[in-house]
Protein backbone atom coordinates (compact mmCIF):
# COMPACT_ATOMS: atom_id res chain seq x y z
CA UNK A 1 0.00 0.00 0.00
CA UNK A 2 1.21 3.47 -0.74
CA UNK A 3 2.19 5.92 1.63
CA UNK A 4 -0.53 8.24 0.54
CA UNK A 5 -3.59 5.59 0.92
CA UNK A 6 -1.81 4.63 4.43
CA UNK A 7 -1.85 8.31 5.66
CA UNK A 8 -5.66 8.54 4.64
CA UNK A 9 -6.73 5.47 6.05
CA UNK A 10 -5.11 6.20 9.28
CA UNK A 11 -6.82 10.08 9.17
CA UNK A 12 -10.51 8.36 8.45
CA UNK A 13 -9.92 5.94 11.11
CA UNK A 14 -8.80 8.34 13.83
CA UNK A 15 -11.37 11.14 13.04
CA UNK A 16 -14.14 8.01 12.86
CA UNK A 17 -13.17 7.17 16.40
CA UNK A 18 -13.16 10.66 17.04
CA UNK A 19 -16.47 11.20 16.29
CA UNK A 20 -18.20 8.06 18.04
CA UNK A 21 -16.67 9.71 20.82
CA UNK A 22 -18.10 12.74 21.07
CA UNK A 23 -21.50 11.34 20.36
CA UNK A 24 -21.47 8.87 22.98
CA UNK A 25 -21.25 11.93 25.60
CA UNK A 26 -23.64 12.60 27.81
CA UNK A 27 -25.99 15.94 27.11
CA UNK A 28 -25.27 17.49 30.56
CA UNK A 29 -21.50 18.04 29.02
CA UNK A 30 -22.37 20.18 26.31
CA UNK A 31 -19.14 22.07 26.57
CA UNK A 32 -17.23 19.06 25.86
CA UNK A 33 -18.78 18.64 23.13
CA UNK A 34 -18.63 21.87 21.30
CA UNK A 35 -14.83 21.48 22.51
CA UNK A 36 -14.47 17.93 20.94
CA UNK A 37 -16.04 19.04 17.13
CA UNK A 38 -13.96 22.33 17.19
CA UNK A 39 -10.86 19.71 17.43
CA UNK A 40 -12.31 17.70 15.19
CA UNK A 41 -12.54 20.02 12.57
CA UNK A 42 -9.03 21.76 13.21
CA UNK A 43 -7.72 17.85 13.20
CA UNK A 44 -9.81 17.57 9.46
CA UNK A 45 -7.92 20.48 8.44
CA UNK A 46 -4.18 19.98 9.69
CA UNK A 47 -5.10 16.39 8.06
CA UNK A 48 -5.69 17.97 4.47
CA UNK A 49 -3.03 20.76 4.94
CA UNK A 50 -0.08 17.23 5.62
CA UNK A 51 -1.89 15.55 2.93
CA UNK A 52 -1.21 18.16 0.18
CA UNK A 53 2.30 18.77 2.01
CA UNK A 54 2.95 15.02 1.22
CA UNK A 55 1.54 14.16 -1.98
CA UNK A 56 2.69 17.09 -3.86
CA UNK A 57 6.67 16.14 -2.89
CA UNK A 58 5.09 12.12 -3.71
CA UNK A 59 3.75 13.64 -7.34
CA UNK A 60 6.92 14.59 -7.68
CA UNK A 61 8.75 11.39 -6.45
CA UNK A 62 6.53 9.05 -8.82
CA UNK A 63 7.04 11.58 -11.97
CA UNK A 64 11.00 11.39 -11.39
CA UNK A 65 10.28 7.55 -11.16
CA UNK A 66 8.17 7.50 -14.57
CA UNK A 67 10.81 9.55 -15.96
CA UNK A 68 13.90 7.31 -15.33
CA UNK A 69 11.76 4.24 -16.38
CA UNK A 70 11.48 6.13 -19.69
CA UNK A 71 14.85 6.82 -19.86
CA UNK A 72 14.32 10.38 -19.89
CA UNK A 73 16.67 12.63 -18.83
CA UNK A 74 15.65 15.98 -20.07
CA UNK A 75 13.18 16.41 -17.20
CA UNK A 76 13.65 18.21 -13.74
CA UNK A 77 12.03 18.39 -10.72
CA UNK A 78 10.80 21.47 -9.90
CA UNK A 79 11.66 22.67 -5.66
CA UNK A 80 8.78 22.53 -3.61
CA UNK A 81 9.60 25.03 -0.72
CA UNK A 82 9.95 21.94 2.29
CA UNK A 83 13.52 22.06 3.18
CA UNK A 84 13.81 18.35 3.16
CA UNK A 85 12.21 17.56 -0.09
CA UNK A 86 13.91 20.47 -1.85
CA UNK A 87 17.22 18.67 -0.69
CA UNK A 88 16.07 15.42 -2.10
CA UNK A 89 15.06 17.25 -5.58
CA UNK A 90 18.31 18.58 -5.89
CA UNK A 91 19.86 15.27 -5.16
CA UNK A 92 17.52 13.95 -8.34
CA UNK A 93 17.87 16.90 -10.40
CA UNK A 94 21.52 16.54 -10.18
CA UNK A 95 21.49 12.68 -10.31
CA UNK A 96 19.61 13.54 -13.96
CA UNK A 97 21.68 15.96 -15.34
CA UNK A 98 24.80 13.41 -14.40
CA UNK A 99 22.89 10.48 -16.36
CA UNK A 100 22.18 13.23 -19.50
CA UNK A 101 25.88 13.93 -20.13
CA UNK A 102 27.15 9.88 -19.41
CA UNK A 103 24.06 9.43 -21.80
CA UNK A 104 25.37 11.61 -24.46
CA UNK A 105 28.82 10.80 -24.16
CA UNK A 106 27.96 7.22 -24.66
CA UNK A 107 26.09 8.08 -27.73
CA UNK A 108 28.62 9.87 -29.31
CA UNK A 109 31.12 7.28 -28.58
CA UNK A 110 29.06 5.02 -29.84
CA UNK A 111 28.69 6.65 -33.12
CA UNK A 112 32.11 7.12 -33.63
CA UNK A 113 33.05 3.59 -32.60
CA UNK A 114 29.91 2.33 -35.59
CA UNK A 115 31.71 4.80 -37.96
CA UNK A 116 34.98 3.96 -37.33
CA UNK A 117 34.11 -0.02 -37.57
CA UNK A 118 32.23 0.62 -40.97
CA UNK A 119 34.93 2.52 -42.18
CA UNK A 120 37.43 -0.27 -41.19
CA UNK A 121 39.05 -2.01 -44.13
CA UNK A 122 39.11 -5.29 -41.62
CA UNK A 123 35.40 -7.21 -41.57
CA UNK A 124 33.87 -7.25 -38.20
CA UNK A 125 30.88 -9.38 -37.17
CA UNK A 126 28.79 -9.30 -34.40
CA UNK A 127 27.19 -11.95 -32.54
CA UNK A 128 24.30 -12.15 -30.13
CA UNK A 129 24.66 -15.00 -27.18
CA UNK A 130 23.88 -17.57 -29.38
CA UNK A 131 26.10 -17.29 -31.82
CA UNK A 132 23.97 -15.68 -34.44
CA UNK A 133 24.96 -12.55 -36.71
CA UNK A 134 23.55 -9.40 -34.93
CA UNK A 135 25.63 -6.91 -37.46
CA UNK A 136 28.48 -6.39 -39.41
CA UNK A 137 30.41 -4.23 -41.70
CA UNK A 138 30.67 -3.24 -45.13
CA UNK A 139 34.23 -4.90 -45.76
CA UNK A 140 32.97 -7.96 -43.83
CA UNK A 141 29.75 -8.32 -46.10
CA UNK A 142 31.70 -7.94 -49.36
CA UNK A 143 34.13 -10.73 -48.22
CA UNK A 144 30.98 -13.08 -46.67
CA UNK A 145 28.87 -12.05 -49.34
CA UNK A 146 26.70 -11.34 -46.71
CA UNK A 147 23.05 -9.24 -47.00
CA UNK A 148 22.07 -6.75 -44.76
CA UNK A 149 18.48 -7.45 -44.46
CA UNK A 150 18.49 -12.06 -44.75
CA UNK A 151 22.17 -12.65 -43.27
CA UNK A 152 21.14 -11.07 -39.95
CA UNK A 153 20.10 -13.61 -37.17
CA UNK A 154 21.23 -16.37 -38.71
CA UNK A 155 24.34 -18.98 -37.43
CA UNK A 156 27.17 -18.85 -39.44
CA UNK A 157 26.95 -22.31 -39.86
CA UNK A 158 24.27 -21.72 -42.03
CA UNK A 159 26.53 -19.01 -44.20
CA UNK A 160 26.71 -20.43 -47.88
CA UNK A 161 30.66 -20.25 -48.61
CA UNK A 162 33.52 -21.69 -47.42
CA UNK A 163 34.47 -18.80 -45.64
CA UNK A 164 31.89 -18.40 -43.34
CA UNK A 165 31.95 -22.35 -42.45
CA UNK A 166 35.60 -22.32 -41.37
CA UNK A 167 35.28 -19.15 -38.82
CA UNK A 168 32.21 -20.83 -37.78
CA UNK A 169 34.48 -23.75 -36.10
CA UNK A 170 36.54 -20.89 -34.36
CA UNK A 171 36.73 -20.60 -30.63
CA UNK A 172 36.69 -17.96 -28.38
CA UNK A 173 40.33 -16.12 -28.60
CA UNK A 174 41.26 -18.44 -31.28
CA UNK A 175 42.63 -17.30 -34.74
CA UNK A 176 43.16 -18.95 -38.20
CA UNK A 177 44.64 -18.30 -41.65
CA UNK A 178 42.07 -19.29 -43.91
CA UNK A 179 42.99 -19.37 -48.24
CA UNK A 180 40.04 -19.93 -50.23
CA UNK A 181 40.19 -21.41 -53.77
CA UNK A 182 44.22 -20.72 -53.58
CA UNK A 183 43.77 -16.87 -54.38
CA UNK A 184 42.33 -15.14 -51.06
CA UNK A 185 43.82 -15.84 -47.56
CA UNK A 186 42.41 -14.18 -44.22
CA UNK A 187 43.25 -13.76 -41.22
CA UNK A 188 40.56 -14.64 -39.23
CA UNK A 189 40.09 -14.34 -34.76
CA UNK A 190 37.12 -14.54 -32.56
CA UNK A 191 37.52 -12.43 -29.56
CA UNK A 192 35.03 -10.98 -27.04
CA UNK A 193 34.46 -7.63 -24.61
CA UNK A 194 32.56 -7.26 -21.94
CA UNK A 195 29.83 -4.89 -21.62
CA UNK A 196 27.16 -4.11 -18.59
CA UNK A 197 28.05 -6.96 -17.46
CA UNK A 198 27.62 -9.45 -20.21
CA UNK A 199 30.59 -10.77 -22.97
CA UNK A 200 29.64 -9.43 -26.39
CA UNK A 201 31.66 -11.84 -29.03
CA UNK A 202 32.82 -10.93 -32.54
CA UNK A 203 35.08 -11.63 -35.44
CA UNK A 204 37.68 -10.20 -37.19
CA UNK A 205 38.58 -10.73 -40.63
CA UNK A 206 41.77 -9.67 -42.16
CA UNK A 207 42.52 -9.73 -45.95
CA UNK A 208 46.25 -10.55 -46.31
CA UNK A 209 46.15 -11.11 -50.01
CA UNK A 210 48.63 -8.18 -50.39
CA UNK A 211 50.85 -8.48 -47.53
CA UNK A 212 51.95 -12.23 -48.79
CA UNK A 213 51.97 -11.40 -52.00
CA UNK A 214 54.60 -8.71 -51.48
CA UNK A 215 56.05 -10.95 -49.18
CA UNK A 216 55.93 -13.93 -51.63
CA UNK A 217 57.13 -11.86 -54.73
CA UNK A 218 60.37 -10.69 -52.89
CA UNK A 219 61.40 -13.84 -51.87
CA UNK A 220 61.11 -15.77 -54.84
CA UNK A 221 62.40 -12.51 -56.77
CA UNK A 222 65.69 -12.87 -55.02
CA UNK A 223 65.45 -16.59 -55.19
CA UNK A 224 65.40 -16.14 -59.07
CA UNK A 225 68.05 -13.70 -59.43
CA UNK A 226 70.44 -15.62 -57.65
CA UNK A 227 69.24 -19.08 -59.59
CA UNK A 228 69.74 -16.76 -63.06
CA UNK A 229 72.81 -15.60 -61.86
CA UNK A 230 74.69 -18.25 -61.12
CA UNK A 231 73.23 -21.16 -63.53
CA UNK A 232 73.60 -18.76 -66.57
CA UNK A 233 77.36 -17.83 -65.49
CA UNK A 234 78.14 -21.56 -65.10
CA UNK A 235 75.77 -22.54 -68.11
CA UNK A 236 77.85 -20.54 -70.59
CA UNK A 237 81.40 -21.64 -69.17
CA UNK A 238 80.61 -24.86 -69.62
CA UNK A 239 78.58 -25.15 -72.78
CA UNK A 240 81.95 -23.21 -74.29
CA UNK A 241 84.13 -25.93 -72.90
CA UNK A 242 82.04 -28.69 -74.42
CA UNK A 243 81.65 -27.08 -77.33
CA UNK A 244 85.96 -26.67 -77.32
CA UNK A 245 86.04 -30.32 -76.66
CA UNK A 246 84.16 -31.29 -79.17
CA UNK A 247 86.80 -30.86 -81.38
CA UNK A 248 89.19 -32.79 -80.32
CA UNK A 249 87.14 -35.51 -81.37
CA UNK A 250 89.08 -36.52 -84.75
CA UNK A 251 91.82 -37.69 -82.19
CA UNK A 252 89.87 -40.73 -80.95
CA UNK A 253 89.70 -43.69 -82.61
CA UNK A 254 86.68 -43.41 -85.48
CA UNK A 255 84.22 -46.18 -83.39
CA UNK A 256 84.17 -43.98 -80.51
CA UNK A 257 83.55 -40.45 -82.04
CA UNK A 258 80.05 -40.66 -82.86
CA UNK A 259 78.77 -41.67 -78.88
CA UNK A 260 81.65 -39.52 -78.04
CA UNK A 261 79.76 -36.13 -80.25
CA UNK A 262 76.24 -37.40 -79.04
CA UNK A 263 77.27 -37.62 -75.49
CA UNK A 264 78.79 -33.92 -75.51
CA UNK A 265 76.18 -32.89 -77.34
CA UNK A 266 72.96 -34.09 -75.13
CA UNK A 267 75.47 -32.38 -72.51
CA UNK A 268 74.99 -29.19 -74.27
CA UNK A 269 71.16 -29.37 -75.00
CA UNK A 270 70.53 -30.51 -71.29
CA UNK A 271 72.34 -27.47 -70.20
CA UNK A 272 70.36 -24.94 -72.71
CA UNK A 273 67.06 -26.44 -71.42
CA UNK A 274 67.80 -25.86 -68.09
CA UNK A 275 68.62 -22.27 -69.18
CA UNK A 276 65.26 -21.88 -70.70
CA UNK A 277 63.73 -22.99 -67.46
CA UNK A 278 65.58 -20.21 -65.37
CA UNK A 279 64.53 -17.48 -68.13
CA UNK A 280 60.99 -19.09 -67.68
CA UNK A 281 61.24 -18.35 -64.33
CA UNK A 282 63.13 -14.89 -64.96
CA UNK A 283 59.54 -13.82 -67.08
CA UNK A 284 57.53 -13.66 -63.98
CA UNK A 285 60.06 -11.40 -62.17
CA UNK A 286 60.47 -9.44 -65.28
CA UNK A 287 56.67 -8.76 -65.85
CA UNK A 288 56.28 -4.99 -67.08
CA UNK A 289 53.52 -2.76 -65.42
CA UNK A 290 50.34 -3.74 -68.42
CA UNK A 291 49.97 -0.59 -70.90
CA UNK A 292 46.10 -0.26 -70.30
CA UNK A 293 44.54 0.19 -73.50
CA UNK A 294 40.86 -0.34 -75.33
CA UNK A 295 40.36 -4.09 -76.41
CA UNK A 296 37.22 -6.20 -77.51
CA UNK A 297 37.26 -9.09 -74.40
CA UNK A 298 35.14 -11.02 -77.10
CA UNK A 299 37.35 -10.97 -80.10
CA UNK A 300 40.60 -11.75 -77.54
CA UNK A 301 38.59 -15.05 -76.43
CA UNK A 302 38.00 -15.75 -79.57
CA UNK A 303 41.35 -15.51 -80.99
CA UNK A 304 42.53 -17.59 -77.88
CA UNK A 305 40.16 -20.55 -78.43
CA UNK A 306 41.24 -20.71 -81.89
CA UNK A 307 45.07 -20.92 -81.31
CA UNK A 308 44.23 -23.53 -78.83
CA UNK A 309 41.66 -25.64 -81.09
CA UNK A 310 44.74 -26.99 -82.57
CA UNK A 311 45.74 -28.98 -78.92
CA UNK A 312 42.36 -30.09 -78.30
CA UNK A 313 42.04 -32.35 -81.26
CA UNK A 314 43.78 -34.62 -79.40
CA UNK A 315 41.07 -35.02 -76.92
CA UNK A 316 38.21 -34.27 -79.47
CA UNK A 317 37.58 -31.81 -77.04
CA UNK A 318 34.63 -29.82 -77.33
CA UNK A 319 34.24 -25.93 -76.91
CA UNK A 320 31.51 -24.43 -76.10
CA UNK A 321 31.98 -20.21 -76.81
CA UNK A 322 28.66 -18.41 -74.87
CA UNK A 323 29.76 -15.11 -75.27
CA UNK A 324 27.72 -11.64 -74.45
CA UNK A 325 26.30 -10.24 -77.56
CA UNK A 326 28.06 -7.63 -79.44
CA UNK A 327 31.71 -6.11 -78.40
CA UNK A 328 32.95 -5.92 -74.89
CA UNK A 329 35.23 -3.10 -74.65
CA UNK A 330 37.45 -3.06 -71.69
CA UNK A 331 40.88 -1.70 -70.44
CA UNK A 332 43.71 -3.85 -70.32
CA UNK A 333 47.21 -4.94 -71.65
CA UNK A 334 46.42 -7.45 -74.47
CA UNK A 335 49.26 -8.93 -74.74
CA UNK A 336 49.37 -9.95 -71.32
CA UNK A 337 46.30 -10.81 -70.78
CA UNK A 338 46.69 -13.57 -73.42
CA UNK A 339 49.28 -14.99 -72.46
CA UNK A 340 47.21 -15.65 -69.26
CA UNK A 341 44.12 -16.45 -70.83
CA UNK A 342 46.93 -19.27 -72.71
CA UNK A 343 47.72 -20.09 -69.58
CA UNK A 344 43.86 -21.17 -67.92
CA UNK A 345 43.12 -22.18 -71.12
CA UNK A 346 45.85 -24.73 -71.23
CA UNK A 347 45.35 -25.46 -67.76
CA UNK A 348 41.46 -26.93 -68.75
CA UNK A 349 43.02 -28.63 -71.44
CA UNK A 350 45.11 -30.92 -69.45
CA UNK A 351 42.12 -30.96 -67.13
CA UNK A 352 39.68 -32.43 -69.48
CA UNK A 353 39.23 -36.30 -70.41
CA UNK A 354 38.59 -37.45 -74.07
CA UNK A 355 36.06 -36.30 -75.73
CA UNK A 356 35.79 -33.19 -72.77
CA UNK A 357 33.67 -29.78 -72.85
CA UNK A 358 35.40 -26.25 -71.89
CA UNK A 359 32.70 -23.97 -71.45
CA UNK A 360 34.06 -19.79 -72.72
CA UNK A 361 31.33 -17.64 -71.30
CA UNK A 362 31.66 -13.61 -70.95
CA UNK A 363 29.46 -11.10 -69.19
CA UNK A 364 28.81 -7.57 -69.19
CA UNK A 365 26.99 -6.42 -66.61
CA UNK A 366 29.15 -6.88 -64.45
CA UNK A 367 31.83 -7.01 -67.23
CA UNK A 368 33.58 -10.71 -66.09
CA UNK A 369 34.29 -14.18 -67.91
CA UNK A 370 34.57 -17.86 -67.04
CA UNK A 371 36.94 -20.88 -68.41
CA UNK A 372 35.29 -24.01 -67.15
CA UNK A 373 35.85 -27.65 -67.79
CA UNK A 374 34.20 -31.14 -66.77
CA UNK A 375 37.10 -32.64 -65.95
CA UNK A 376 38.27 -34.46 -63.24
CA UNK A 377 38.20 -31.37 -60.73
CA UNK A 378 40.36 -30.06 -58.18
CA UNK A 379 41.09 -31.70 -54.72
CA UNK A 380 40.11 -29.76 -51.63
CA UNK A 381 43.81 -30.00 -50.22
CA UNK A 382 45.70 -28.87 -53.50
CA UNK A 383 42.83 -26.20 -53.87
CA UNK A 384 44.09 -24.38 -50.89
CA UNK A 385 47.66 -24.13 -52.85
CA UNK A 386 46.82 -23.56 -56.47
CA UNK A 387 48.47 -19.99 -56.82
CA UNK A 388 51.30 -20.61 -54.22
CA UNK A 389 54.30 -19.52 -56.11
CA UNK A 390 55.48 -22.73 -58.60
CA UNK A 391 53.38 -25.07 -56.79
CA UNK A 392 52.39 -27.53 -59.44
CA UNK A 393 50.77 -30.95 -59.52
CA UNK A 394 52.18 -31.86 -62.98
CA UNK A 395 55.13 -34.62 -62.73
CA UNK A 396 58.52 -32.30 -63.18
CA UNK A 397 55.50 -29.31 -63.49
CA UNK A 398 57.21 -26.27 -62.89
CA UNK A 399 54.04 -23.85 -61.77
CA UNK A 400 55.10 -21.07 -63.87
CA UNK A 401 51.49 -20.76 -65.82
CA UNK A 402 49.74 -20.24 -62.63
CA UNK A 403 51.96 -17.99 -61.38
CA UNK A 404 52.24 -16.11 -64.18
CA UNK A 405 48.52 -15.35 -65.29
CA UNK A 406 48.03 -14.30 -60.95
CA UNK A 407 51.21 -12.04 -61.66
CA UNK A 408 49.40 -10.43 -64.60
CA UNK A 409 46.11 -10.59 -63.24
CA UNK A 410 46.99 -8.97 -59.88
CA UNK A 411 48.53 -6.42 -61.98
CA UNK A 412 45.35 -5.45 -63.82
CA UNK A 413 43.74 -5.47 -60.20
CA UNK A 414 41.34 -8.16 -60.98
CA UNK A 415 40.05 -10.32 -58.70
CA UNK A 416 39.79 -14.06 -59.68
CA UNK A 417 38.68 -17.84 -58.41
CA UNK A 418 39.77 -20.91 -59.17
CA UNK A 419 37.71 -24.02 -57.91
CA UNK A 420 35.52 -27.15 -58.35
CA UNK A 421 31.87 -26.68 -58.62
CA UNK A 422 30.10 -29.96 -58.70
CA UNK A 423 30.98 -31.43 -62.26
CA UNK A 424 32.85 -28.17 -63.46
CA UNK A 425 35.79 -26.49 -62.32
CA UNK A 426 35.67 -22.71 -63.00
CA UNK A 427 38.12 -20.17 -63.24
CA UNK A 428 35.90 -16.53 -63.01
CA UNK A 429 37.98 -13.03 -63.39
CA UNK A 430 35.96 -9.86 -62.34
CA UNK A 431 36.36 -6.43 -61.79
CA UNK A 432 37.32 -4.69 -65.39
CA UNK A 433 37.61 -1.46 -65.79
CA UNK A 434 35.10 -0.94 -68.83
CA UNK A 435 36.41 1.25 -71.71
CA UNK A 436 34.88 4.72 -72.73
CA UNK A 437 33.16 5.10 -76.03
Amino acid sequence: MKLRNKFILFTVLMHLILLLLLVSLPAEKRPVFVAGELLLVISLAASVWLYRGISQPAKLISSGIEAIKDQDFNSRLVLTGHTEMDELIGVYNQMIDQLREERIKQSEKNHVLDKLIQASPAGIIMLEENNHISTFNKAAAQMMQLDSLSSKGMALAEIPGQLAQEISKLGNGASSIITINGSAIYKCQKAHFVDLGYSHHFILIEELNDEIYKKEKSAYEKVIRIMSHETNNSIGAINSILSTVIQFKDQLHPSNRVDYENALNVAINRNKALTEVISNFAEVVKLPEPQLQKHDLNQLLNSVQLLMEAAGREKVVNWELQLCPGELWLMMDSIQMEQALINIFKNALEAVQMQGTIRIESLREPAMLCISDNGSGIPGEISQQLFTPFFSTKKNGQGIGLTLSKEILLNHQLSFSLQTEGEWTNFKIAGFSEAEE
